[in-house]
């Protein structure tokens, strides 16, 4: 497989919702930019078989198209939540709407990153929204996921990169 440098990997303000990224294709990424959000999924790794002597199985992590898997649960969240977002945060209480307001102030001094206030609007709408408008399957899917795995334990999680502020999130929430 040849490898593929990117000069400037940074396509996107972490202050705004992702517009474009880099294009996988069946040898791998590419330094070609698709414009749009990548839609979330993750790859699936493909254990090589154990070679004798070997103590531990190796994981090959060719990032090509052929691993990609969807996350079609997350991808159904972020499109729900971006229509209640461009509505105006319809069905909160009072409090969550002011808070809303303050962390997404376009003039906010310590301005949040996109991944925070999406994470944040994410735990709120499915808390205090989705089943007032028709998602109540979100919050059945989450459930039966917790009673599956750990009954009479409701959690709840997030996924954010390394340093993207996650302690910030929690503290907030």
């Amino acid at each position: 497989m040849p490898q593929v440098v990117i000069e400037n990997p940074v396509l996107n303000s972490p202050y705004g919702e992702p517009t474009q990224h880099f294009r996988f294709d069946d040898d791998g990424i590419t330094d070609e930019v698709v414009s749009g959000r990548r839609i979330s999924s993750y790859f699936v790794p493909i254990a090589r078989p154990r070679k004798k002597g070997q103590k531990q199985l190796e994981f090959d992590t060719e990032w090509t198209k052929d691993r990609i898997e969807e996350n079609k649960l997350v991808n159904q969240i972020r499109a729900r939540v971006r229509i209640w977002r461009e509505g105006g945060y319809v069905g909160v209480t009072p409090t969550t709407n002011r808070l809303l307001t303050y962390w997404t102030e376009p003039d906010r001094e310590k301005k949040l990153f996109y991944c925070q206030v999406e994470a944040l609007e994410t735990a709120i709408y499915i808390t205090e929204v989705a089943k007032k408008y028709g998602d109540a399957w979100i919050e059945n899917q989450v459930r039966n996921a917790n009673d599956l795995a750990n009954p009479g334990l409701p959690r709840m999680a997030v996924k954010m990169a390394t340093g993207s502020g996650k302690t910030v999130v929690m503290a907030m929430l």
